[in-house]
């Protein structure tokens, strides 16, 4: 999340006109909501129609990202930071949407056995500052100590957060304790928006917000959505196409925020029980209906062993899963390849 939050909203018009359907493409991005760039692509009437729809979006987000920053503060709004920085103090009344988020993170702590800790904030924030560190000065880069890690998860127990859902407000006793809910927030963000243009009526729309991708209704009244799951080897390029609809589509991997100490990169997807980097695998990508589901069990199932990952997934309805190895090689779950487009790219 950056520390200015501007819009840059970009409206593409791609005239698709056949026989029967007179429908347009368009697609929007924007820039700095949940520290990422956002893609919008809708089948609608006309530009003004997709305007007003990537509009809503974008503000929606927006507010969003405010309420669940970690970093910054915004005018009368007590958001996710105001909540760490009474740790000890005093609870906080804040928007019945983060009281929302926590109890959907409290859910899927469970549904993981702790593996997506949104309570695991002082850790993060340790690999955090090592890793801007090592980013800034490359040469004098380094690991926390193990010491430092484990006397920091020693503030990392979910069940201290106190809600009071009456009084709306939200309470940290143990001043040593942090939220970080980057595991869940975006994609939850997302599902709600989401929710949101369902809601208004809108059919035919894929939002794309930093990778965590849904897909609302079908493509152009009937077609299905084809994304991109990335390579984690080769940053420009797909490993493969998947086809949903009304479906979600996220990545979890190795190649996103690192930072190299003795010429090996460290990630940012922390282990709850080694507190390092996950090593598994380079990549998990899960297929769900929920976005914010599809981003909790991603990065949960990245820290996992590939026997416990899929027990995990199998466990849980209409949930598929790709895991990219070490090695390259591909594991998935029984029916993700039905989601898989068939091509000669593709490795199945």
């Amino acid at each position: 999340m950056k520390r200015t939050i501007s819009l840059l909203l970009i409206l593409v018009l791609v005239v698709n006109l056949t026989a029967c359907k007179s429908k347009s493409r368009y697609e929007g991005q924007f820039l700095q909501l949940f520290d990422t760039m956002s893609t919008i692509v809708s089948y609608m009437d006309s530009k003004d129609e997709f305007s007003k729809f990537s509009t809503m979006i974008h503000d929606t987000l927006k507010e969003y990202h405010q309420l669940y920053d970690i970093y910054n503060e915004y005018d009368g709004i007590n958001n996710i930071k105001t909540i760490n920085d009474s740790a000890g103090k005093s609870p906080v009344k804040v928007d019945k949407r983060i009281i929302d988020l926590i109890n959907f993170s409290k859910e899927i702590y469970t549904q993981t056995n702790g593996k997506c800790n949104i309570a695991m904030g002082s850790v993060l924030k340790i690999w955090h500052q090592y890793r801007k560190s090592g980013i800034d000065d490359p040469e004098k880069a380094a690991l926390p100590s193990k010491s430092e890690l484990t006397a920091a998860a020693r503030h990392t127990n979910i069940s201290d957060i106190i809600i009071d859902q009456e009084a709306s407000t939200v309470y940290l006793p143990d001043p040593e304790m942090s939220l970080d809910v980057g595991a869940v927030a975006k994609g939850y963000a997302t599902e709600q928006a989401a929710k949101k243009a369902v809601a208004l009526g809108y059919k035919s729309a894929l939002l794309s917000i930093g990778g965590n991708v849904r897909a609302v209704g079908s493509k152009n009244g009937d077609s299905f959505w084809k994304v991109g799951v990335q390579n984690p080897d080769i940053e420009s390029d797909d490993l493969l196409t998947v086809e949903i609809k009304d479906m979600s589509v996220v990545t979890s991997g190795i190649y996103e925020r690192y930072y190299t100490v003795d010429g090996k990169n460290y990630h940012h997807i922390i282990d709850t029980d080694t507190l390092m980097p996950a090593d598994y695998f380079k990549a998990v990508t899960i297929i769900c209906r929920d976005s914010g589901i599809a981003d909790g069990l991603s990065t949960a199932v990245f820290c996992l062993p590939y026997e416990q990952g899929l027990e995990l997934i199998d466990g849980i309805p209409d949930t598929e899963a790709m895991w990219v190895m070490n090695d390259g090689s591909i594991k998935t779950s029984e029916n993700f390849n039905r989601y898989v487009k068939v091509t000669s790219n593709n490795p199945f």
